[in-house]
């Protein structure tokens, strides 16, 4: 079985909650993220030993989603460099739809001072969900000088992102535990740096392997799922989906921080991801 099979079977078994509920118990917009990179077995262990307190969020009789995800950086790529080497004041935006409602989202996730993740979100036009419009543009350039003080930069869109999501919640300890499968990393070709990004060979798309990306939400990092994932053996890594497919996609950028996981856990080969649709093993 894949992952996205085992999640399925799994999320089935469960309570339902509504999205009503979990905006209510748990919206969490101010909270600690960690993320997890699990194989199949691991993803089963986690849900075996999950407790009956986290129900799944259903919509529709639906409890798996597919989301596409349009981030947005400088020509210079300039939030992947800040994130690279780990600055304070630095910020992720995107789109992201919701591809079975067509729902669409603006939001802008900041780096807190004490490295909580503080995201900000507005309700977006479908039909504007690959470009800034002058709303976004507006949205951001308060939040920029009232968080940072900084000034908006000049932002493209540079990739999407599409993936099948699970989202598990426990009202209880007000936490969430989100489940992506199926990773599709696509160049949007809004990157044309000093680096030569844009004309480096890079991939057009990247499939990722068959791993389950899990990322627990709570108020200060130390929640029930933190607690079974410890217990389990299995440690927070330092990524996001951004900076991973960034680097996917642009093998020729330095990527450092998260070298050991590109290659352990994305079999990554720079010398091999160059052109075309590169699905990469387990």
């Amino acid at each position: 079985m894949s992952c996205a099979d085992i999640l399925d079977a799994a999320l089935a078994l469960r309570d339902p909650i509504s999205l009503e509920a979990v905006n209510e118990e748990a919206a969490l917009q101010r909270r600690v993220d960690k993320k997890f990179l699990l194989t199949r077995s691991q993803l089963a262990a986690l849900l075996d030993r999950l407790g009956s307190d986290f129900a799944v969020m259903e919509i529709a009789g639906r409890r798996v989603f597919g989301y596409s995800s349009t981030y947005f950086d400088t020509p210079g790529l300039d939030q992947f460099r800040a994130h690279r080497q780990g600055r304070r004041r630095r910020f992720k935006v995107r789109t992201r739809t919701y591809l079975d409602s067509g729902l669409c989202m603006f939001e802008a996730k900041l780096k807190g001072a004490r490295g909580e993740t503080d995201k900000h979100r507005i309700p977006y036009g479908l039909g504007d969900s690959g470009t800034m419009n002058g709303e976004a543009r507006e949205f951001l350039g308060a939040l920029l000088d009232a968080e940072y003080g900084l000034p908006l930069p000049e932002l493209r869109p540079v990739m999407t992102v599409d993936y099948r999501r699970g989202t598990l919640v426990n009202p209880h300890s007000r936490e969430r535990l989100t489940l992506d499968v199926g990773l599709l990393c696509r160049d949007a070709g809004g990157a044309d740096g000093p680096a030569g990004v844009g004309a480096d060979g890079g991939a057009r798309e990247v499939a990722g392997p068959d791993l389950v990306v899990v990322e627990t939400k709570s108020a200060d990092g130390r929640g029930v799922a933190d607690r079974v994932l410890a217990e389990m053996g299995i440690r927070a890594l330092s990524m996001s989906k951004y900076c991973v497919g960034i680097a996917l996609l642009h093998p020729h950028l330095p990527a450092n921080r998260w070298n050991r996981v590109l290659r352990e856990r994305f079999d990554w080969d720079p010398a091999s991801s160059r052109a075309g649709t590169v699905p990469l093993a387990a």
